[in-house]
C-alpha cells in the first residue's frame, strides 16, 4: 500500500477487501485525495451557567476563527445587548460606513453567502447612539412540569462542601484536604490576558429559560458531503439539554454569525410522549431524521436509549428503540449505515450523578459498564459487551471511511480505550483493550489513586489519529491509528489549564480546540477555580507528519469575561463540518 498522503485535505477511501479486517489481515485503503478541506470560520459553543450560582440563562456562543477572516477580531458584545454581537451582519466591518463604499455591493459571507444587513445601533461599526436591547423571552427558571407530569428530582442539587482548590489542579470535595500529589510547577495555570489571541466571542444567543444545561450539540440533516468534494451545508443545529431535557433547535443557516432559535420542544412533550428525560448527544440518521440520545427517565432513574425529531419539521416523533430493549443506561451513540450497525455506550444514573461523584457510589450500578450494539434498520439490541465494573464507557467513535467496520469507546473511570471491530463472524461484534493510562498515586485526594478520567475522543477525517482528553490528569494525547491495531503515542499536551474535557478537530487535521468543563456539578466538586473564573477556549497547534501537539500562544478564548459572568463552556462545532460529524452513506 502506497504510504498516506499528509493532512492537507480530506480523503475519499475505497475498500478493497473485506471492510470487517481484523489483526492480522488489515483492511487495504486506496486513499484518493479531493478538493482541499475549508478551513473553519466560526465556531459554535454551548456555555451554561448552572453551578455558577450565577441566575442567567445558558447560551450558544459564536466564536471567529480563521485570523484571515475580515470578522477576525471584533470585539465581544457590550453588557445590555445579551444575544447581539458587535456586528451582526456577514460583511466585512472594514467596509461598513466607510465613505466610498456606499452603493458597492458588499463581500458576501462564505459560510450562509448573504449580503450584509445593516449594522447595529450603537455597534462600534456605526457612530449612531445606542438602542434599547432587543427584548427576548423572560427566562422562566426552573422547570415545572404541568400538573400530573412526572418530577424533575436532582435538577438543581445543593451545593457540595469542600474549600476551593487555587491553581485549577483538581479538589476533591466533600469536606476532604486539597490533593497534594501534584507539586505547585505541575499544576497548570490559568493563561493570562497577555497570551489573549483575537479570537473572539461576536455574538450570543440566550436560551429562554434557565438551568437547562447545555451541553451537547448536533447537526440537523446535512445536504452534501466533503467526502464528494461538495459544500457541506449544515443550517439546523440540535441542542438537547442535559438537565431540564428541552431540546432548542438553532437557525444557523439564515445568518451564520447571528443563529436565533427557530424551534423548542419542552420537557413535557418529552416525558410523556417518551418516557425519556436527561438527552445528551444527537446525531442524524441516513433516513434524514434526528436521533437523540438519553440517560434516564424523568425521574431521573438510569435507562437508555433514544428518541426521534422529524428532519424537516423537527417534531417529537417518539422513542427509536423498542421499548423492552431499552439498556440500563446511556449517553453516545455513532453508527455505520453501510454495515448497519449502530454501538451506544453507557452512562450514569442522573439523580445520582447529579449530586456530585462520590466513592460510595462505586460497585452500587450508578456508573455504567455495557456497550451496546444495534441493527441500524431493524432498531433491536444485538449484542452487549462488559467492559468492567464501573468503568463508564462515554465517547463512542466510529471510523470516518464509511467502509470502516471498527472503532474506538473512552471508559472515563477506567482509563481504558476499548476498539470494537466487526469479527469475522458474519454480523458479529467483538472488543479488545488497545490503551489503558494508569491512575496516580495522589494523597489526600478523595479516593487512593486519581484515574485518568477519559472525557472525550476525537478520530482525525483520514483516519490516521486518535486524539485523547484526560480530564483529571489534565493532559492530552495524540495516538497514531497503526495497521496492527495497536494505537502508538506520538503527542503529549500536559499543562492544559482545569482539565480538558470536549475536543473538536479541523477537518485537515492541523487544529485542535479544546474546552475545559465537563459537566457543571462536576466542575464544581473537582475544579471549584474553574466554576468562579469561567472556562477558556484554546487552540493545539497539530504536527500531522511525525506527530505531535503544541498550545497556540496566539489563541485564546476567555469565558470568564463574559458580559454577565463566568460560565462555563463545553461542546464545540462548525457549520463547515467537523470530526465529529457522522459520515453519511
Amino acid at each position: 500500500m502506497a504510504a498516506p498522503r499528509k493532512s492537507g485535505g480530506s480523503f475519499r477511501r475505497a475498500v478493497r477487501s473485506s471492510p470487517g479486517s481484523v489483526r492480522g489481515s488489515p483492511a487495504r485503503f486506496e486513499r484518493a485525495f479531493v478538493s482541499p478541506a475549508p478551513r473553519e470560520e466560526v465556531a459554535y459553543v454551548t456555555c451554561t451557567y448552572r453551578s455558577t450560582g450565577i441566575d442567567q440563562p445558558d447560551f450558544l456562543a459564536t466564536v471567529d476563527l480563521n485570523p484571515r477572516s475580515c470578522h477576525y477580531g471584533q470585539v465581544p458584545a457590550p453588557a445590555g445587548l445579551p444575544g447581539a454581537g458587535s456586528d451582526r451582519g456577514c460583511a466585512p466591518r472594514a467596509l461598513r460606513g466607510r465613505p466610498g463604499n456606499q452603493g458597492k455591493p458588499l463581500p458576501l459571507c462564505p459560510l450562509c453567502s448573504r449580503p450584509p444587513p445593516a449594522p447595529l445601533r450603537g455597534s462600534p461599526n456605526s457612530g449612531a447612539a445606542p438602542s434599547p436591547s432587543r427584548e427576548l423571552p423572560k427566562p422562566r427558571g426552573r422547570s415545572q412540569p404541568l400538573s400530573g407530569a412526572p418530577p424533575i428530582p436532582g435538577a438543581l442539587p445543593a451545593p457540595l462542601g469542600g474549600s476551593p482548590n487555587p491553581g485549577g489542579s483538581p479538589s476533591p470535595s466533600r469536606g476532604l484536604p486539597s490533593p497534594r500529589g501534584r507539586s505547585p510547577r505541575d499544576v497548570p495555570a490559568r493563561p493570562g490576558l497577555s497570551s489573549l489571541g483575537r479570537a473572539q466571542v461576536i455574538h450570543r444567543l440566550p436560551m429562554p429559560n434557565l438551568k437547562d444545561e447545555l451541553h451537547c450539540a448536533g447537526w440537523g440533516p446535512v445536504c452534501g458531503c466533503f467526502d464528494s468534494g461538495a459544500a457541506s451545508k449544515r443550517t439546523k443545529l440540535v441542542l438537547p439539554c442535559l438537565i431540564s431535557s428541552r431540546i432548542y433547535v438553532v437557525d444557523v443557516g439564515s445568518q451564520c454569525r447571528a443563529p436565533r432559535i427557530c424551534k423548542m420542544i419542552e420537557p413535557v412533550d418529552v416525558f410523556w410522549k417518551c418516557n425519556k428525560g436527561y438527552l445528551s448527544v444527537t446525531h442524524p440518521l441516513p433516513n434524514g431524521d434526528v436521533l437523540v440520545a438519553n440517560m434516564g427517565d424523568p425521574a431521573g432513574n438510569g435507562k437508555g436509549g433514544f428518541v426521534v425529531l422529524d428532519g424537516e419539521t423537527f417534531e417529537l416523533k417518539g422513542n427509536w428503540e423498542n421499548e423492552c430493549e431499552a439498556p440500563p443506561t446511556g449517553y453516545d451513540f455513532w453508527y455505520q449505515a453501510r454495515h448497519n450497525v449502530l454501538v451506544s455506550s453507557a452512562g450514569m444514573v442522573p439523580k445520582v450523578a447529579g449530586r456530585g461523584f462520590n466513592p460510595d457510589d462505586l460497585k452500587k450500578g450508578v456508573f455504567g459498564r455495557r456497550l451496546n450494539v444495534w441493527n441500524l434498520s431493524c432498531r433491536s439490541l444485538t449484542q452487549c459487551f462488559d467492559l468492567g465494573e464501573d468503568s463508564l464507557p462515554l465517547t463512542v467513535r466510529f471510523l470516518h471511511s464509511p467502509e470502516a467496520a471498527e472503532g474506538y469507546v473512552g471508559c472515563a473511570l477506567s482509563g481504558a480505550i476499548f476498539r470494537f471491530y466487526k469479527s469475522c463472524e458474519r454480523d458479529n461484534w467483538a472488543v479488545e483493550e488497545v490503551i489503558r493510562i494508569p491512575a496516580k498515586d495522589v494523597s489526600g485526594w478523595i479516593m487512593p489513586k486519581m484515574p485518568a478520567f477519559i472525557a472525550d475522543l476525537v478520530i482525525s477525517q483520514d483516519d490516521r489519529f486518535l486524539y485523547v482528553s484526560n480530564w483529571l490528569h489534565g493532559d492530552i494525547r495524540q495516538y497514531e491509528l497503526s495497521r496492527n491495531c495497536k494505537p502508538r503515542l506520538v503527542g503529549q499536551c500536559k499543562r492544559v489549564y482545569g482539565g480538558p474535557a470536549s475536543l473538536q478537530l479541523s477537518l485537515d487535521g492541523k487544529r485542535l480546540y479544546v474546552t475545559n468543563s465537563f459537566y457543571s456539578t462536576w466542575d464544581r466538586q473537582f475544579y471549584p477555580s474553574l466554576v468562579k473564573e469561567g472556562s477558556v477556549m484554546l487552540q493545539l497547534d497539530v504536527d500531522t507528519d511525525k506527530g505531535g501537539l503544541t498550545v497556540n500562544k496566539n489563541f485564546l478564548v476567555d469565558f470568564g469575561k463574559e458580559p454577565n459572568g463566568p460560565c462555563l463552556a463545553h461542546e464545540i462545532r462548525f457549520p463547515g463540518g467537523d470530526a465529529k460529524s457522522v459520515t453519511l452513506p
